[in-house]
């Protein structure tokens, strides 16, 4: 006899900071929520070692001890949290169906995504070898450990530059490095990276290697190449910042929901609705903008709130 496929108020799909926020304010309306992890349980504040920024922990905490505090708290509301990932939704009717693990159906009432986004990387070995020691995607994030120091950035576009200027600000020296002979940023921002007198860019250079170990020095100096004449260089540095963009984790609901042309999810603005009524997107997978786990957290704080009005709405 076939079991019976479970039904679910609300399925929370990701487990960062929007969705642990989504989790706790809908278990708190009573609405059960379920939420599926995903590969990443935590997203990617567990890859952070300490998160300075975040309000209410005067002390910092590190990323992956903030991330089981918040799942806690959405646990302690009655949100059953579950180890699994998503592999296949199907958003042309409600209840939605939802399959985990390419094995187990749900239909839920309503779906809040929370599937995040993901640095890209430049895919050399030293990035992961001494990523938290050093080596950081994030400069809002971090910058502020790199006060009166030197760092590096790598990137061409508005991101890097945005990057670049802001460490500017705190640090003796910034280095950019562009792998071609211009950068893609736009005009305002290559005026502004031009006129920063403690930001030198270097064109034509690519990463070699990051050099240091992990533990309390970490990175100690970047080796870039030149790839027209092959020339090589070392500079110091303590940092040493990826800003090549981030790519969203939005795969699963391709042909299903609005995206724009880099994958984020459209949602209605001043909401977190898509365009199917009853699924709510959350956090950086509809967010290339600011990407803090503060604005993760509320908007997953709005999501549930919609989905709650959703739900309200339905009876």
């Amino acid at each position: 006899m076939n079991k019976e496929i479970e039904k679910v108020e609300v399925l929370i799909i990701g487990s960062g900071p929007a969705g642990y926020t989504a989790a706790i304010y809908a278990a708190r309306a009573d609405m059960k929520p379920v939420l599926i992890q995903g590969l990443q349980p935590g997203g990617q504040l567990t890859t952070t070692t300490d998160v300075d920024n975040y309000p209410g922990y005067k002390d910092g905490i590190m990323g992956p001890e903030m991330m089981e505090d918040f799942k806690a708290q959405a646990e302690r509301f009655g949100t059953d949290t579950r180890w699994g990932m998503v592999t296949k939704v199907d958003f042309s009717k409600r209840p939605f169906l939802i399959e985990v693990d390419e094995k187990t159906n749900m239909l839920a009432e309503s779906v809040i995504i929370a599937t995040g986004a993901s640095a890209k990387w430049l895919g050399i070995e030293d990035e992961k070898r001494l990523n938290g020691y050093g080596v950081s995607a994030c400069a809002t994030c971090d910058g502020f450990f790199y006060k009166g120091k030197d760092v590096v950035v790598v990137g061409a576009g508005d991101t890097a530059a945005e990057e670049a200027t802001y460490l500017a600000k705190m640090c003796t020296k910034v280095t950019m490095l562009v792998r071609k002979d211009f950068m893609r940023a736009s005009k305002a921002m290559q005026h502004r990276v031009n006129n920063t007198p403690n930001l030198e860019v270097l064109y034509n250079y690519e990463t070699k290697s990051i050099n240091g170990e992990p533990g309390p020095t970490g990175v100690e100096s970047v080796t870039a190449i030149n790839n027209k004449d092959g020339k090589e260089i070392t500079i110091p540095a303590s940092g040493f910042f990826v800003a090549i963009g981030h790519k969203p984790t939005t795969e699963l609901f391709k042909d299903q929901l609005d995206m724009d042309e880099n994958g984020y999810l459209i949602i209605e603005p001043g909401t977190s609705k898509t365009k199917i009524p009853g699924v709510f997107a959350a956090g950086d997978v509809a967010d290339h903008v600011y990407r803090q786990a503060v604005t993760s957290a509320g908007t997953g704080c709005m999501a549930a709130l919609d989905a709650e009005r959703f739900l309200a709405d339905q009876i």
